[in-house]
């Protein structure tokens, strides 16, 4: 985990004055995400960056903890949520395995932009799984880099070999679902704006029978 922070934490200034690359597709998103909250919703968003998102869902729902191992991208995201008035809106530097939450605590989790990064997703999706409340759900969207170009998916071993570099896993679309409903999910909603755009999934844990 220490290279990847250590990447984070160079780039955060820049990360955070960059434009959103399809305001659209990310707006449409937003909108979709907010159909699953309450103002009860208890919100778990993990790769939170310099905490965007959170300050545009938090407004709508009862309490909302945003987490990320970048300590500078915390900083900044601090920055923004002292300009508002919220008071449910958390943040926190760690990761989903060392977050401290009971099982169960949680009606909805956010995953944006970073699925493809993790070196342990089949594990990461189980704990998802096993943070959120029964009839819960999953939000996430992701590059799926094994339905891009032969030139790009072969530029994926390589990053892999830099130093301080995330790793990316190029894993297709069909993949991500699989590994999805692997971990115990159905996928109820899925959307991608087109070749090369993130793939949007919202993926619902079972009731308890």
């Amino acid at each position: 985990m220490a290279y990847s922070t250590t990447f984070w934490n160079l780039i955060a200034n820049h990360y955070s004055k960059q434009p959103i690359a399809d305001q659209s597709s990310y707006e449409k998103k937003v909108v979709a995400t907010q159909e699953y909250f309450t103002k009860e919703s208890r919100v778990l968003e993990f790769g939170c960056g310099t905490g965007s998102t959170a300050l545009i869902h938090a407004p709508y729902v009862e309490r909302y903890l945003a987490i990320d191992i970048s300590d500078k991208m915390l900083e900044i995201a601090h920055g923004k949520v002292e300009k508002t008035e919220l008071t449910n809106l958390s943040l926190m530097q760690t990761d989903l395995h060392h977050v401290n939450s009971d099982d169960e605590s949680w009606n909805v989790i956010i995953g944006m932009s970073v699925l493809h990064l993790l070196p342990d997703l089949e594990q990461t999706l189980l704990r998802v799984y096993q943070l959120l409340m029964p009839g819960g759900v999953f939000v996430s969207s992701t590059a799926c880099i094994g339905d891009s170009s032969l030139g790009f998916k072969l530029l994926v071993p390589l990053f892999r070999l830099l130093p301080i570099i995330p790793s990316v896993w190029g894993f297709s679309q069909q993949e991500l679902v699989t590994m999805i409903e692997r971990a115990g999910f159905n996928v109820e909603y899925q959307w991608c704006p087109g070749p090369n755009k993130a793939v949007f999934i919202v993926a619902r844990k079972p009731y308890a029978a």
